[in-house]
């Protein structure tokens, strides 16, 4: 006869708990944001040595500081709303959810838009890929951040759907705390190169 230990509850199997109280969905993205830390770090510390080896084409004088300091301003208050969006859902606040939720999706498409519109008018400029290493190292951490920001809003999609059929509440939000933890990640990174691609 198997005797079932009183610590394995529905609830500590569905959220992935061991006894030791880690939730090995955390612990899963907090291994793939690692592995995103050394990856992005890379990236910045080759575009950091090989900046200033421009022989030809515009630099860093042709970005636009301002725009990108409103659309640093915008991701930045996406993460407030993911935030929000988390807590009505601990607090059972469906309708709160759902609006923090498509709020943090329309800032996250906004920076897209503006991220766009902004390489075209670096294009324009003559601020190419091929032009520099400046160019190249910029559209490489830039664009594969913005390829991040994508993949979250597409994320956050997924949630809000699933929000709209009710499917969190204050006992289910995991995912929701997940999909943050990824959100703050990129928003993060992005103060980062925007501090030192943009303003160093």
């Amino acid at each position: 006869m198997t005797v079932t230990s009183s610590l394995e509850t529905p609830e500590s199997v569905e959220n992935h708990e061991p006894a030791g109280g880690l939730d090995l969905q955390k612990l899963g993205m907090w291994v793939f944001l690692s592995s995103e830390v050394i990856f992005f770090t890379a990236l910045i510390a080759t575009f950091l040595i090989f900046q200033h080896e421009t022989l030809s084409g515009p630099t860093r004088e042709v970005l636009n500081i301002p725009l990108t300091g409103i659309n640093t301003f915008i991701l930045i208050i996406s993460s407030l709303t993911m935030v929000l969006s988390l807590d009505a859902a601990s607090k059972d606040r469906q309708r709160q959810m759902v609006l923090w939720l498509l709020a943090t999706i329309v800032l996250g498409t906004i920076f897209l838009g503006v991220q766009a519109f902004e390489y075209t008018e670096l294009w324009a400029e003559g601020l190419t890929p091929t032009v520099s290493p400046f160019g190249s190292g910029f559209y490489t951490l830039t664009g594969f951040h913005g390829t991040h920001v994508l993949i979250g809003v597409i994320m956050l999609i997924g949630l809000l759907i699933k929000a709209l059929a009710g499917g969190f509440g204050a006992d289910h939000h995991l995912p929701i705390e997940l999909v943050g933890l990824y959100w703050h990640f990129v928003d993060l990174v992005w103060i980062v190169l925007f501090t030192l691609v943009y303003l160093l």
